[in-house]
């Protein structure tokens, strides 16, 4: 494993750790400011749903789209606020207006979740958590571990679409060197950032009937099979 800095450690799985963040805490919204926040697709159709727009919409209005070679895919953050500070377009002086929809890096924070798969093909995960100076959260005499936080964050949905994207992410094909060509590269963007535009393509049978988390694991899926063919984990 990548050796982590002096501010971050694994968290073992049963490892209680104290930590609440609330109006009260005098950090309160800081952590939502001069950051790069990565969205998945996942991210991206809640909050779509939460504020009313289409995915292309947020695309154009939310979003910073990063493809170049550090990467074998396009990455998505969320466009900051150009206010000196970097602050998220969403966040106010009473909090979070986007809470319930919220992404899942905000959900998962003071926490950091790496995902990966496992030695028999299944999904498989870590923890590590961050400890920041700014932060007095850890401050707050409340016990958490791994369960009670996932659980209280309403992190479940959102680790299970995430971690759908290993099929792709972590295909076996791109550790042997496989680069993906720039029409997949586009694709990947197009099929599972934009899943409006995406469904209404008529590409995946029955799209029209999907819901939309039904409709985004069958667009994994079908980008899979365009991008690697068929392979069994």
């Amino acid at each position: 494993m990548t050796q982590l800095p002096e501010n971050v450690r694994q968290l073992a799985d049963d490892e209680e750790f104290s930590f609440a963040c609330h109006p009260g805490v005098p950090c309160f919204n800081q952590c939502c400011r001069e950051l790069e926040l990565a969205l998945t697709p996942y991210d991206v159709l809640r909050l779509c749903r939460h504020l009313g727009i289409t995915t292309g919409q947020f695309l154009e209005q939310y979003a910073v789209v990063e493809d170049d070679d550090q990467s074998p895919f396009p990455r998505v953050y969320l466009a900051m606020v150009d206010d000196g500070r970097a602050s998220c377009p969403f966040v106010s002086a009473d909090g979070c207006s986007v809470y319930p929809h919220r992404p899942a890096p905000c959900r998962t924070y003071p926490l950091g979740r790496a995902a990966f798969h496992g030695p028999d093909g299944r999904p498989d995960s870590f923890h590590v958590i961050i400890k920041e100076e700014h932060c007095h959260g850890f401050s707050e005499d409340v016990p958490q571990t791994i369960a009670s936080w996932t659980a209280g964050q309403g992190l479940t949905e959102y680790n299970r679409h995430n971690d759908a994207m290993l099929a792709i992410l972590q295909h076996p094909d791109l550790g042997r060197g496989m680069q993906p060509k720039p029409e997949q590269r586009q694709l990947f963007l197009t099929c599972l950032y934009d899943l409006d535009d995406f469904r209404g393509q008529g590409r995946v049978e029955q799209a029209a009937e999907l819901s939309d988390e039904e409709m985004l694991l069958a667009a994994i899926n079908w980008l899979r099979l365009q991008i690697f063919g068929f392979f069994k984990f």
